[in-house]
């Protein structure tokens, strides 16, 4: 095997270095005049037809803040651009807390998502990190809005979507926005060494992993408004970007890491090593069930989007951003357990981007993939953002699996 595609040789670390430049590269044109992100098409042009859309936005700055601390020519402008858009055409200054998105001709799309603003307060704290002014601001902002509407102290969980008035709660809950919220507390813990944060991921993830075990690791997704999963929901719209129906391999594969994360965070000497090594278990099983489920499930190399609750594939395709969190997934359980197994599965998930993820011509990822690793675009169209793919390129070689990687990066 090419020694590029193994964990800690200097062949993989030179590749990942080449691979966030690159993307760094791709997604330079993703700023609009007024800051909101465009959706970025296969070429890294911006597609100014569809909406700039608030969790892109905080993705973006997001990244090009980790790109500023890493020295990326250009990056802390890109970084004050996106922070400009969350300051200021993605917000409601009326209502409160951002819109989903705004539409090319000016209009605002409907709803406040619990996802959306999770994702403010992940940009803020990268901002912050960076020292970009009118991050702390942002941050703040996006906690109140977030402890105001979106969080139950009664639940230990998030609640889903309001109207854009906020008036009316919608009935749904789910996990997906639940899990980002999760990665929106360690990395605002990081950045603020505010405790509650931790402890308030660590309700969402004792909730979820009680709710995996009961169903043989594979996390139900979609629940009733008192949380009784609902394993029948979305059945009529199964390739859902964000709610799919049945369970989602890819899901279970990025709690397994941030679980494992919470866990080195949250439990650091001798005397609590049981409780976090009991986490890091329920990680690898939920993990472990999600690679047997969807790698390779149909013949064909990849991991399918969806299964059955009995791990049946359903939605064939395969997504980048499942890649890429196996990516990271497999790195941080090699580093906490030493077990080859995670190691070797490391190698086979980057030998798999790079013979059919990696777009060579045009840059980036392909987001979509069908069942025979040809580009689809029915689910994710183009190249939307950099998220996923540019994480990927450094969680693996984070040292502190406690901490977020925006917060390794800052190297404080």
């Amino acid at each position: 095997m090419d020694k590029k595609y193994i964990l800690d040789t200097e062949e993989n670390r030179q590749w990942m270095k080449q691979l966030s430049d690159e993307l760094l590269d791709f997604g330079k044109s993703f700023p609009s005049p007024e800051g909101g992100s465009y959706y970025l098409g296969d070429d890294g042009t911006p597609w100014k037809d569809r909406p700039r859309e608030t969790w892109i936005t905080c993705r973006m700055a997001h990244v090009y803040s980790m790109g500023a601390m890493m020295g990326y020519p250009g990056a802390r402008e890109l970084a004050e651009k996106a922070l400009k858009g969350l300051r200021g055409e993605l917000k409601d200054k009326e209502n409160g807390g951002w819109y989903a998105g705004i539409r090319s001709d000016g209009s605002y799309l409907p709803d406040k998502q619990c996802y959306a603003h999770a994702f403010v307060i992940l940009a803020g704290t990268s901002l912050k990190l960076a020292g970009i002014d009118g991050a702390e601001e942002l941050l703040k902002d996006a906690t109140d809005t977030y402890f105001k509407y979106f969080w139950s102290d009664k639940d230990g969980m998030a609640c889903d979507t309001w109207d854009t008035a906020f008036t009316e709660l919608s009935p749904y809950r789910g996990v997906n926005a639940n899990m980002h919220t999760v990665e929106a507390f360690l990395a605002a813990y990081d950045a603020l060494a505010d405790r509650s944060f931790l402890l308030r991921a660590g309700n969402i993830i004792n909730r979820v992993l009680g709710l995996a075990a009961g169903n043989l690791w594979r996390i139900p997704e979609h629940y009733t408004e008192d949380w009784k999963a609902d394993l029948n929901a979305q059945s009529e719209k199964k390739d859902d970007p964000f709610k799919p129906y049945g369970a989602t391999p890819g899901h279970g594969i990025e709690w397994a890491r941030l679980i494992t994360q919470w866990a080195y965070a949250t439990y650091k000497d001798k005397e609590t090593a049981v409780s976090r090594d009991f986490y890091v278990a329920s990680a690898a099983d939920l993990y472990n069930r999600a690679v047997a489920d969807a790698w390779n499930a149909d013949g064909a190399p990849g991991f399918v989007y969806t299964t059955d609750w009995d791990g049946t594939p359903i939605v064939h395709d395969r997504m980048h951003w499942t890649l890429a969190e196996a990516i990271n997934t497999s790195a941080v359980l090699y580093r906490v357990t030493g077990e080859e197994k995670f190691k070797t599965d490391y190698a086979m998930f980057m030998e798999y981007l790079d013979t059919c993820v990696l777009d060579k011509e045009k840059g980036s990822w392909f987001h979509e993939l069908d069942r025979n690793n040809h580009v689809k675009g029915d689910v994710w169209p183009g190249k939307s953002d950099l998220y996923h793919a540019f994480q990927s390129t450094l969680i693996p070689y984070n040292p502190d699996p406690g901490l977020s990687v925006a917060k390794y990066v800052s190297g404080a």
